[in-house]
């Protein structure tokens, strides 16, 4: 089995991805605040779309799931199932430990609370790829909008760093530049921050203006487990107050 990743720029600085199994042309897609881009990238595909999957609530990431929905004939929409009233289009509750499929591929769930109260990864093991949405980012994690920094800790620092260092890591913003400016602030005498700092300068040097006309080349997405574990400052807190501290300074550089 083989999962096929389509990176899709939506909105300012999202990212949406269409998920598609190599044997079947199955296909999800991830995080969707606009349709017409993602539809365009289905039909240039020629996959089917069989589901929806929402990493959490916030409409940049899920207020095109209705239309996407019909347009696909109405598949299922899947989020936590807390989520239920307030994410748009739902109709499947996920929770830790539950499985998804994609045509031959199945992603397990993660619960990982926190910038949301229910925020959920998706782990495909076998094709090594993490969808993390707003929860790990390369180089930062989200704002705590609606839980703390404990929830945080155990979100990033414990669940995702447990995945293995190969583990591909599929976020929902193109932040990476900020998130290591910052980074490097925390850790100035981190090299490895800043040579990752470095190379992702070189990457959006001639960033398009305008983020739906994005390449490939000037995308940092995605990144891996490993290089989060030596490179973000978040991942690397030694406890939830340190973490905690570290997202007030990120929330006012």
């Amino acid at each position: 089995m083989s999962l096929q990743i389509e990176r899709i720029p939506t909105f300012g600085d999202n990212y949406t991805y269409l998920l598609i199994c190599e044997a079947t042309r199955e296909a999800a897609i991830v995080d969707a605040p606009e349709a017409e881009p993602v539809i365009k990238r289905v039909e240039e595909a020629g996959a089917k779309v069989t589901r929806i999957l929402s990493t959490h609530h916030h409409p940049d990431h899920a207020m095109a799931n209705p239309e996407l929905a019909k347009h696909f004939g109405g598949v299922p929409v899947h989020g936590h199932t807390s989520d239920a009233g307030r994410l748009a289009g739902f109709t499947d509750g996920v929770d830790e430990g539950d499985t998804v499929d994609v045509g031959e591929n199945t992603a397990r769930v993660l619960f990982i609370p926190s910038h949301t109260m229910g925020h959920v990864a998706y782990v495909f093991d076998d094709a090594k790829a993490a969808f993390t949405g707003d929860m790990l980012f390369a180089g930062g994690c989200g704002r705590l909008f609606e839980g703390d920094a404990n929830m945080m800790y155990t979100a990033l620092c414990e669940k995702l760093f447990a995945l293995p260092d190969d583990m591909r890591v599929f976020c929902g913003h193109e932040y990476t530049e900020s998130n290591l400016r910052f980074a490097v602030t925390v850790e100035p005498d981190n090299q490895a921050m800043r040579e990752r700092l470095d190379q992702v300068l070189e990457i959006r040097k001639n960033a398009a203006a305008d983020w739906h006309d994005a390449t490939p080349a000037e995308m940092t997405i995605p990144s891996t487990i490993g290089e989060e574990k030596a490179t973000n400052p978040f991942m690397r807190a030694h406890d939830a107050e340190e973490l905690g501290r570290r997202r007030t300074l990120k929330d006012n550089f």
